[in-house]
């Protein structure tokens, strides 16, 4: 298996694989130069030196140029610091060219040769005239990178819904797929501004216990589902998954009653014991 070491750029970044020849003593927490498509980058360990399986590796790996110098971090620093100007510089540009698009955020690459603008629109935007104007006030190369609404969010921050600051901003490296139907296996209920974030997309916290919520719900009979209690036949009218119990309509007498799964059983599963029985 080939060797790698895991770099990231961004807190909430990505992990990218290297080929950490030369460098096998990296430790976490160290910063390394290395070559990106957007050219020289500052990166952070965050895996050290190990192997992992050919099929985790998607293209040839690049090599680590060297280790980050005082001189880098100071420089890395500077620029950061940087970032908020060049942001309100890019803002008053756009409104001057009166471009329908807003401007996120400003990023600069560790050593202020590569400066990149994160902006939001509703339709495709021609910032070619925008571009060379920015190139000659910053001096460096400019790209502005138009994202959508989760990245937005994630790029500004704010706070979600349990009064926390959002997931994406904070720890997310990557989005996951959410769909409607993980809302549905957590009995939440189906309303939009209930179960969406600030994005507007479904919450991403739904994804978390989902995988309980699947198993969980392979234990307990579904809504609907015809039963014997101690109490008599019954029909399953509620599940709650995180107390294992179930509300059950006992047929009998009409009354309805809570009661926990372990007591139940279903049945059809009534049904084969009887028949087993007879033959016997």
């Amino acid at each position: 298996m080939p060797q790698v070491v895991g770099v990231r750029f961004k807190k909430t970044g990505k992990t990218y694989y290297f080929d950490p020849t030369g460098f096998e003593d990296l430790q976490v927490g160290e910063y390394v130069i290395v070559n990106t498509a957007k050219g020289q980058e500052a990166g952070q360990i965050v895996m050290s030196p190990r192997e992992v399986p050919q099929e985790e590796i998607k293209g040839a790996l690049k090599g680590i140029v060297r280790r980050a110098t005082a001189l880098d971090l100071t420089q890395m620093t500077y620029y950061k610091l940087q970032e908020e100007k060049a942001l309100e510089q890019c803002r008053e540009k756009v409104a001057e060219h009166g471009l329908p698009m807003k401007v996120l955020k400003a990023e600069y690459n560790f050593d202020g040769s590569h400066l990149t603008f994160y902006f939001a629109a509703e339709q495709r935007v021609d910032f070619r005239n925008l571009v060379r104007e920015l190139a000659g006030i910053f001096q460096a190369r400019i790209e502005l990178r138009q994202v959508g609404v989760r990245d937005e969010v994630k790029l500004m921050g704010g706070y979600g819904l349990c009064g926390r600051p959002l997931c994406c901003a904070t720890f997310l490296t990557e989005f996951k797929p959410i769909s409607i139907k993980m809302a549905k296996q957590q009995n939440l209920p189906l309303s939009p501004t209930e179960i969406s974030g600030q994005c507007g997309r479904l919450l991403c916290c739904l994804s978390y216990e989902n995988e309980f919520y699947c198993e969980a719900m392979k234990k307990l009979p579904r809504v609907g589902a015809k039963i014997e209690t101690p109490q008599g036949p019954g029909k399953v009218v509620a599940v709650n998954v995180i107390k294992e119990t179930v509300s059950v309509l006992l047929l009998e007498s009409d009354i309805t009653v809570e009661m926990p799964a372990s007591e139940l059983q279903s049945a059809t599963d009534s049904t084969a014991k009887g028949q087993s029985k007879r033959r016997r």
